[in-house]
């Protein structure tokens, strides 16, 4: 059980009304840019299958211009800027469709609401950083972004809604089950089965989980080594919940003892399981009709 002084004081509750804020808005934008891919579909405008991102300069010009009246997709795609620029004749493709006023319309309502957005959202940010530096004590923020997947607004997440004194928390799986991050239980007839996570705090659940997908799109660490293990066996979504349980058990003792994130490396689970690994990928070998000889590396002097 979480101790009962676990009452965030009204620094840490400002902090968290305002981060809160922040990632519904972020949230409503991203729902608004869908709502922009999907007029785009209607208009058979298949500008997203070229540009990475229609929110950049060159694809905020182009829709700009569509709004504007302009359907040549000759002229539409030399607005394309910087590195889009070698992607001319696919753009020119991707262009050619059907835009009626009524998509010319939503276009506009869609893009002014989404710059209201990120004018809130930098608003936010402006007095989100005003109310972060008691939070930072000892670079703490740079601390928690050392771990993989943990950027700049996850850690603030994770400030805002974990505070800094982790003596409010028994253990790091007190943390862990406070936020959501431990199966639930099912049991029947004296047999536990798997069950989902349970429901706690999903505003740090869903920050974690974000850090964990980031995790999940390198190769190179601890972290990534353990989601693609389990990804491998259990399925993306359990594996990202997996890690993100990982990932504030490092905060926890990052934050706790003042430590800096120190990286087991991507071979850690080979190397404690040297030998099981080792037999694993003879039998795969042998299985394929290969004679397996096996001799050590020799190290040099």
């Amino acid at each position: 059980m979480l101790k009962a002084s676990f009452i965030p004081t009204a620094p840490q509750r400002e902090l968290r009304e305002l981060v809160r804020y922040r990632t519904h808005l972020i949230e409503e934008r991203s729902r608004e840019v869908n709502r922009v891919h999907k007029v785009l579909e209607d208009a058979n405008l298949k500008l997203a299958s070229v540009a990475t991102d229609i929110m950049g300069v060159s694809g905020r010009e182009m829709l700009a211009a569509i709004i504007a009246g302009q359907t040549d997709p000759t002229a539409l795609a030399q607005l394309a800027k910087a590195r889009l620029r070698t992607k001319i004749v696919e753009l020119e493709r991707a262009l050619k469709g059907h835009v009626h006023d009524s998509h010319r319309l939503l276009l506009k309502l869609h893009l002014e609401h989404i710059d209201e957005l990120n004018a809130k959202i930098i608003e936010l940010e402006a007095e989100i950083a005003k109310l972060l530096p008691p939070f930072d004590q000892d670079d703490l923020l740079e601390r928690l972004q050392t771990i993989p997947g943990v950027g700049e607004k996850v850690a603030q997440v994770m400030v805002a809604e974990v505070g800094t004194d982790m003596s409010r928390f028994q253990s790091a799986a007190h943390l862990a089950s406070w936020a959501g991050l431990v199966p639930g239980k099912n049991e029947s007839a004296g047999r536990n089965r798997s069950a989902k996570t349970n429901k706690a705090n999903r505003y740090l659940k869903s920050a974690l989980v974000e850090a964990a997908q980031a995790v999940g799109h390198t190769h190179d660490t601890h972290l990534a080594a353990q989601y693609h293990r389990l990804a491998a066996r259990r399925g993306k979504k359990r594996a990202a919940v997996a890690v993100a349980h990982s990932i504030l058990v490092i905060v926890y003792h990052v934050i706790r003892w003042g430590t800096v994130y120190t990286d087991l490396g991507a071979n850690y689970f080979d190397e404690r399981k040297a030998d099981i690994v080792q037999h694993q990928l003879v039998k795969r070998l042998e299985r394929l009709g290969f004679k397996v000889s096996l001799e050590p590396q020799s190290v040099a002097a």
